[in-house]
């Protein structure tokens, strides 16, 4: 896990002597001191600057695809939408745009996806060997933003009731620090609570 822009997370995961990368708001010195093995695939959980900068960079650096849901193609591109000052990206040749929710094969290893917006239209969440990367939308005690560009309160609480029921054992955050499962069942309650309001 390694962190730079707005204190957001990155993490790097590893399996036998193969990487895979979520989010990319560290710099890409951070993430290759983190680096150990072959990286296999980038995975956007959302477009937002912060969780975005450096995805083109570590791309290229790396020769792998960048996976991420369909709709960061409106988000990326428009520096009022992502929430960085001058950053755009309108180039999707490296990407592998997810639409709904899915399971893909990489490397032998399994990763499902699931469609989450509320924070933004774009928020993804995957899974990978009982570990969520949930991104913006579940922290450690709250949620994402659903005032921002694309956000919605009634599209988040249909997306905590999506996670509600996938079966995970941590929770890794955009920001902060990691959760449980038993955590997040009870962060997951609190908030829908407050959005059936």
């Amino acid at each position: 896990q390694v962190s730079d822009i707005l204190d957001s997370n990155t993490f790097v995961c590893e399996t036998d002597n193969e990487c895979f990368i979520f989010d990319c708001g560290a710099s890409l010195e951070k993430v290759m001191s983190a680096v150990k093995g072959k990286v296999l695939a980038i995975f956007l959980t959302h477009g937002h600057y912060d969780h975005a900068k450096h995805v083109l960079e570590y791309s290229k650096t790396f020769g792998c695809k960048i996976y991420a849901n369909k709709n960061v193609t409106e988000i990326l591109p428009d520096p009022a939408k992502n929430y960085g000052e001058n950053f755009a990206i309108d180039d999707f040749s490296d990407f592998v745009l997810l639409d709904g929710d899915g399971q893909l094969s990489i490397g032998g290893q399994k990763i499902e996806y699931f469609y989450c917006p509320g924070h933004s239209k774009c928020c993804c969440c995957y899974l990978l060997n009982n570990h969520l990367f949930a991104g913006d939308v579940l922290f450690f005690q709250g949620i994402g933003r659903t005032d921002l560009y694309g956000g919605s309160k009634l599209e988040m609480l249909s997306s905590l009731k999506k996670l509600e029921n996938v079966d995970f054992e941590i929770a890794h955050s955009g920001h902060d620090r990691d959760s449980t499962r038993l955590e997040q069942n009870k962060n997951i309650k609190v908030f829908e609570r407050f959005l059936s309001r």
